[in-house]
């Protein structure tokens, strides 16, 4: 290699590390688009459940609330991540009256939070949730013939499933006040589902309405 190729390598590189320099400091000294933020607060609502039998039993919303805490991470200007620890009350209620049991959960759901607007925004959230169930008990028992589902424990103590919702969230501040509408689905069976056993399907189906306080702590 002559020495004027090596001299024009040289002044090359030097040039395209001035380039680098150049537009790594052109890109520093820009405003941030977006600041990313992070929330933590506590939230409560209350719940309407049902339990998908299959045969069908027929069954109107159990009541019951729910309540936790829920951490929120947004990353970017319309997109974030929410992710919650809650106490859930599930269960069904027989449209005669006669029966019902109540079902309690400690719930993850893990959820994409897609949000719109300034100090009064729209979200949407979606995504998986895992739940355990810790304590089963019935709350209505007056059937004077007992079928299965009345017999029967929760064999399936591990839930699983979709949630999503939308609603509203109004910043003040540093705090946060979100309202939001919820439906879950679970995928699991709270009874045994395999060949033989009385029912195709035993899944929780619920809906909830829950009202959160969040902080800014970042």
């Amino acid at each position: 290699m002559s020495a004027t190729t090596k001299r024009n390598d040289m002044l090359t590189r030097k040039l395209l590390i001035a380039l680098l320099l150049f537009f790594s400091l052109c890109a520093s000294a820009q405003p941030k688009f977006f600041e990313p933020e992070l929330y933590i607060g506590p939230n409560f609502g209350i719940t309407g459940s049902m339990v998908m039998f299959n045969p069908t039993v027929s069954q109107s919303y159990l009541l019951g609330y729910n309540g936790g805490i829920v951490v929120r991470y947004n990353a970017e200007k319309n997109i974030g991540t929410q992710i919650e620890l809650n106490y859930s009350q599930r269960g069904w209620k027989e449209n005669n009256g006669l029966y019902a049991r109540q079902l309690n959960y400690i719930e993850i759901p893990f959820m994409t939070h897609f949000f719109f607007g300034r100090n009064t925004k729209f979200f949407f959230n979606i995504g998986p949730k895992i739940s355990y169930l810790i304590s089963e008990h019935t709350i209505i028992n007056n059937a004077q013939t007992l079928d299965l589902q009345h017999l029967t424990s929760v064999q399936n103590r591990i839930d699983y499933g979709l949630c999503s919702g939308f609603g509203l969230l109004f910043n003040i501040k540093k705090e946060s006040i979100q309202l939001d509408a919820r439906a879950n689905y679970s995928l699991s069976d709270i009874f045994p589902s395999i060949s033989g056993t009385d029912f195709k399907n035993s899944n929780n189906v619920n809906v909830s309405v829950n009202l959160a306080w969040l902080i800014r702590i970042r």
